[in-house]
């Protein structure tokens, strides 16, 4: 990649690069959005939905916890598929199976519980069977995503790399929840339901346009993962300066389990905050809770837009460490002032842009973990980091729904904000720079 092409200052660079990219990753790019948007709409708005369907807070822990499961198992899964059959044709499935999970949630407000004598099946049931195909087009892209924008990318700008494709993928998780805002302004049904169809509708064409346009022979993304039987031999390969990176990692992100999910729920259930605004041309208008959380999530993703090119540039100058550091930090104590917070929605505005700032340092995050892979083992690299944290992080979400349900929801919070800070001090501690950087 050339020098101009590598130049990132500001999210419209980062536009300008993205569209100077191999046909190849622009058209997996392309579909990255689709499904993104797709995913923004609906994952986290479920929780509400959730208790729509008659579940606790307990059932959407376990919900959230079932994402974490499939967050560390599925790429292997996808790696091992895409190696018998081939990523074009493994992109096309997987990209159908996540059409049908949105078509399932879709489905579930229409199916009324079902008695079977030892116990009813809930209407939330099919909640959790959707999730389990939804994610199927999402997980398998993680490792052939940074094993591309590696192989790609001088080891010394990776940061910027991956903010290219990082901002113009995450301005649909900007557009996403005004969507959904514009869709639930007066309550979350049956608008949600809409939001389905949508989510629905995008995914088809993001199927269609990658097996379409998709030219497999030149990719190699399939090859990247061997399945489980790799999965030992990449562990004891993994680069020295990653396990303290995964260490910290795996503390920040088991805290942020035990929680995210609950977000909506704060703003819906705890708070019960709306938002009323006088606009010029619409007058008054009043906004329900589920529409306010819709807004607060593009605040915060507009925030993230702003600052994550910026935050590359400026790693190359500090280091990445820095950057990671900062993240870290902002994911650690978000929880504990969001619970705490005043019910004003100014306040809980300026609160959500604060937020976006974690992702200013995903980018350098990115870069940390494939920047000291081997040439051509970016993938299995990631795959490897990514299992082991997602698989520790696991219980996270049904710990946090267990002490929302039957503690109070502010000491899982809280708890949550004293395990991400021990990462935090942790990285501070022991976390190591890639050489590139420094």
């Amino acid at each position: 990649m050339s020098e101009q092409q590598v130049e990132v200052a500001g999210p419209m660079d980062a536009f300008r690069q993205f569209f100077s990219l191999q046909r190849d990753v622009l058209v997996l790019s392309l579909a990255m959005f689709a499904f993104s948007l797709g995913f923004q709409m609906t994952n986290r708005f479920l929780p509400e939905y959730l208790f729509f369907l008659g579940a606790t807070g307990f059932i959407v822990g376990l919900f959230a916890t079932l994402g974490n499961v499939i967050g560390a198992v599925f790429p292997y899964y996808g790696g091992v598929v895409s190696d018998r059959v081939g990523s074009r044709y493994a992109l096309t499935v997987f990209g159908f199976l996540s059409t049908f999970g949105f078509a399932i949630w879709f489905a579930a407000a229409y199916i009324p519980a079902i008695d079977l004598g030892a116990f009813v099946l809930e209407p939330w049931v099919w909640v959790f069977v959707g999730l389990l195909l939804a994610q199927c087009w999402k997980s398998f892209g993680i490792g052939g995503h940074y094993a591309i924008v590696k192989q790609a990318t001088e080891p010394s700008r990776l940061a910027r790399g991956f903010a290219s494709t990082e901002t113009f993928r995450r301005t649909a998780f900007l557009i996403a929840p005004l969507i959904v805002a514009a869709l639930v302004a007066d309550q979350l049904m049956p608008g949600f339901l809409w939001v389905l169809m949508i989510a629905i509708v995008f995914a088809i064409l993001g199927t269609i346009v990658q097996h379409l346009l998709y030219e497999s022979e030149k990719d190699t993304v399939g090859k990247e993962f061997q399945g489980f039987g790799q999965i030992l031999t990449d562990l004891k390969a993994l680069p020295d300066p990653l396990r303290p990176l995964l260490v910290a990692d795996t503390f920040v992100r088991f805290a942020n389990g035990m929680v995210y999910a609950f977000f909506i729920l704060v703003i819906t259930q705890l708070m019960g905050i709306g938002l009323t605004v006088t606009l010029p041309v619409f007058g008054t208008v009043s906004l329900s809770p589920a529409a306010f959380f819709g807004i607060l999530l593009s605040v915060e993703m507009f925030v993230a837009l702003l600052t994550m090119a910026p935050a590359a540039k400026i790693a190359e100058r500090v280091g990445l460490k820095p950057i990671v550091g900062l993240g870290f930090l902002v994911y650690a104590i978000f929880p504990v002032i969001l619970i705490f917070a005043p019910e004003n929605p100014w306040i809980l505005i300026a609160l959500f842009a604060f937020s976006g700032l974690r992702f200013a340092g995903l980018p350098a995050h990115k870069a940390l973990i494939v920047g000291p892979a081997e040439k051509g083992a970016g993938g299995r690299v990631t795959g490897s980091y990514y299992f082991v944290r997602g698989a520790i992080v696991i219980p996270s979400g049904v710990l946090g729904g267990f002490l929302w349900e039957f503690v109070n929801p502010e000491i899982s919070f809280i708890i949550a904000s004293i395990i991400g800070m021990i990462g935090v001090a942790y990285f501070v501690l022991f976390g190591e720079e890639f050489d590139a950087y420094q």
